[in-house]
């Protein structure tokens, strides 16, 4: 404790020279610190008042406005907020510090079990339908994105734990039409050649560079390339610039990693819930790759880099540019 008090004292001094007397310079010490609080005490307070506001204080406080309202907060919350991300951002925080194992369990379901679930919880809120005859209809959609959403996850990880296999056909069809979308022109002179290199793969078999994503790399690959085929090839011909060059195919794989980043820490709810009406699946997490893989050549090249060697930094930069927009409760990351 008196190390951190020390530190605090020590970054709040100021030096500041005097007149230079006879006998050489010196220095006055001025201490202009009243109060020292380390960060770790604001954090430590900031903590402590998160956890009381969430055991006792949000209770009592939802318990106030429900007398004076006549509605639980999830009614609140499906009646007052837009739909999309504001709403179901809400509704989810609802629901997941609810201490009703009711309502915390409707986070995590089954589609099919849907529908018997909000019947649970008009029941354990009491919830007048009659007087409220939209609140099971709103609460549905929140529940399909929110639910949709852990499973969106799961299905991407499973696709990114699919490993690229050589001797699988359609794992080679699906490489062999990624070149045909991208290079209608040029014909592929055999499956191992240095061809690879001319859509930025690193080596002469492509199979290589797909080990850290796996198959949900080259998927999302062939998606931009047979959804978007004229933006795909632009990004190309970006690529293959002599001065601004990148490896295409290379970038586009390190974009899904960050996709798949962002998908796993819940940064892309946001997003999600104002794109999608229902559950997500994987047609929407490969639409998003469009937009970064389309958003991130045009970053590139607004900024010039000097090479390719500044190619981490560049991307961080751009991931840091993501993640503030999906701040922005009404964000959508939607190539047009």
């Amino acid at each position: 404790m008196l190390m951190k008090l020390w530190q605090g004292v020590v970054t709040h001094i100021f030096i500041q020279p005097t007149d230079k007397p006879a006998g050489g310079d010196k220095v006055r010490v001025v201490p202009i610190v009243f109060e020292i609080r380390s960060i770790e005490e604001e954090t430590m307070l900031g903590s402590i008042w998160g956890c009381f506001y969430a055991s006792v204080l949000r209770y009592w406080l939802k318990w106030f406005i429900r007398q004076v309202t006549g509605k639980c907060e999830l009614q609140r919350v499906c009646a007052g907020c837009k739909p999309g991300a504001p709403r179901t951002t809400r509704a989810e925080y609802s629901l997941e510090n609810s201490k009703s194992p009711v309502l915390r369990s409707a986070v995590d379901l089954e589609e099919e079990h849907l529908d018997q679930c909000l019947d649970l919880i008009v029941k354990e809120k009491r919830v007048v339908t009659q007087k409220d005859p939209t609140f099971k209809m709103h609460l549905k959609v929140c529940l399909l994105q929110i639910t949709g959403y852990r499973h969106l996850f799961g299905s991407v990880e499973e696709l990114r734990k699919d490993t690229f296999d050589s001797d699988d056909v359609k794992h080679e069809e699906m490489l062999l039409k990624l070149w045909d979308l991208l290079m209608p022109e040029t014909k592929l002179e055999s499956r191992v050649t240095k061809q690879w290199g001319d859509i930025g793969f690193q080596g002469d078999d492509p199979k290589t560079d797909f080990r850290g994503m796996g198959m949900l790399g080259l998927t999302n690959l062939v998606f931009f390339s047979e959804h978007y085929t004229e933006e795909a090839r632009q990004v190309l011909s970006h690529a293959n610039h002599p001065k601004l060059g990148y490896s295409y195919a290379i970038v586009g794989i390190n974009l899904t990693e960050m996709a798949y980043s962002l998908l796993k820490t819940g940064a892309l709810k946001p997003h999600f819930y104002n794109t999608v009406s229902g559950r997500p699946d994987l047609r929407h997490f490969h639409l998003l790759y469009c937009y970064l893989a389309y958003q991130f050549d045009r970053f590139w090249v607004d900024e010039e880099p000097a090479s390719i060697m500044e190619f981490n930094h560049y991307r961080e930069k751009f991931h840091e540019n993501i993640k503030i927009q999906l701040l922005d409760p009404a964000v959508a990351l939607v190539l047009k």
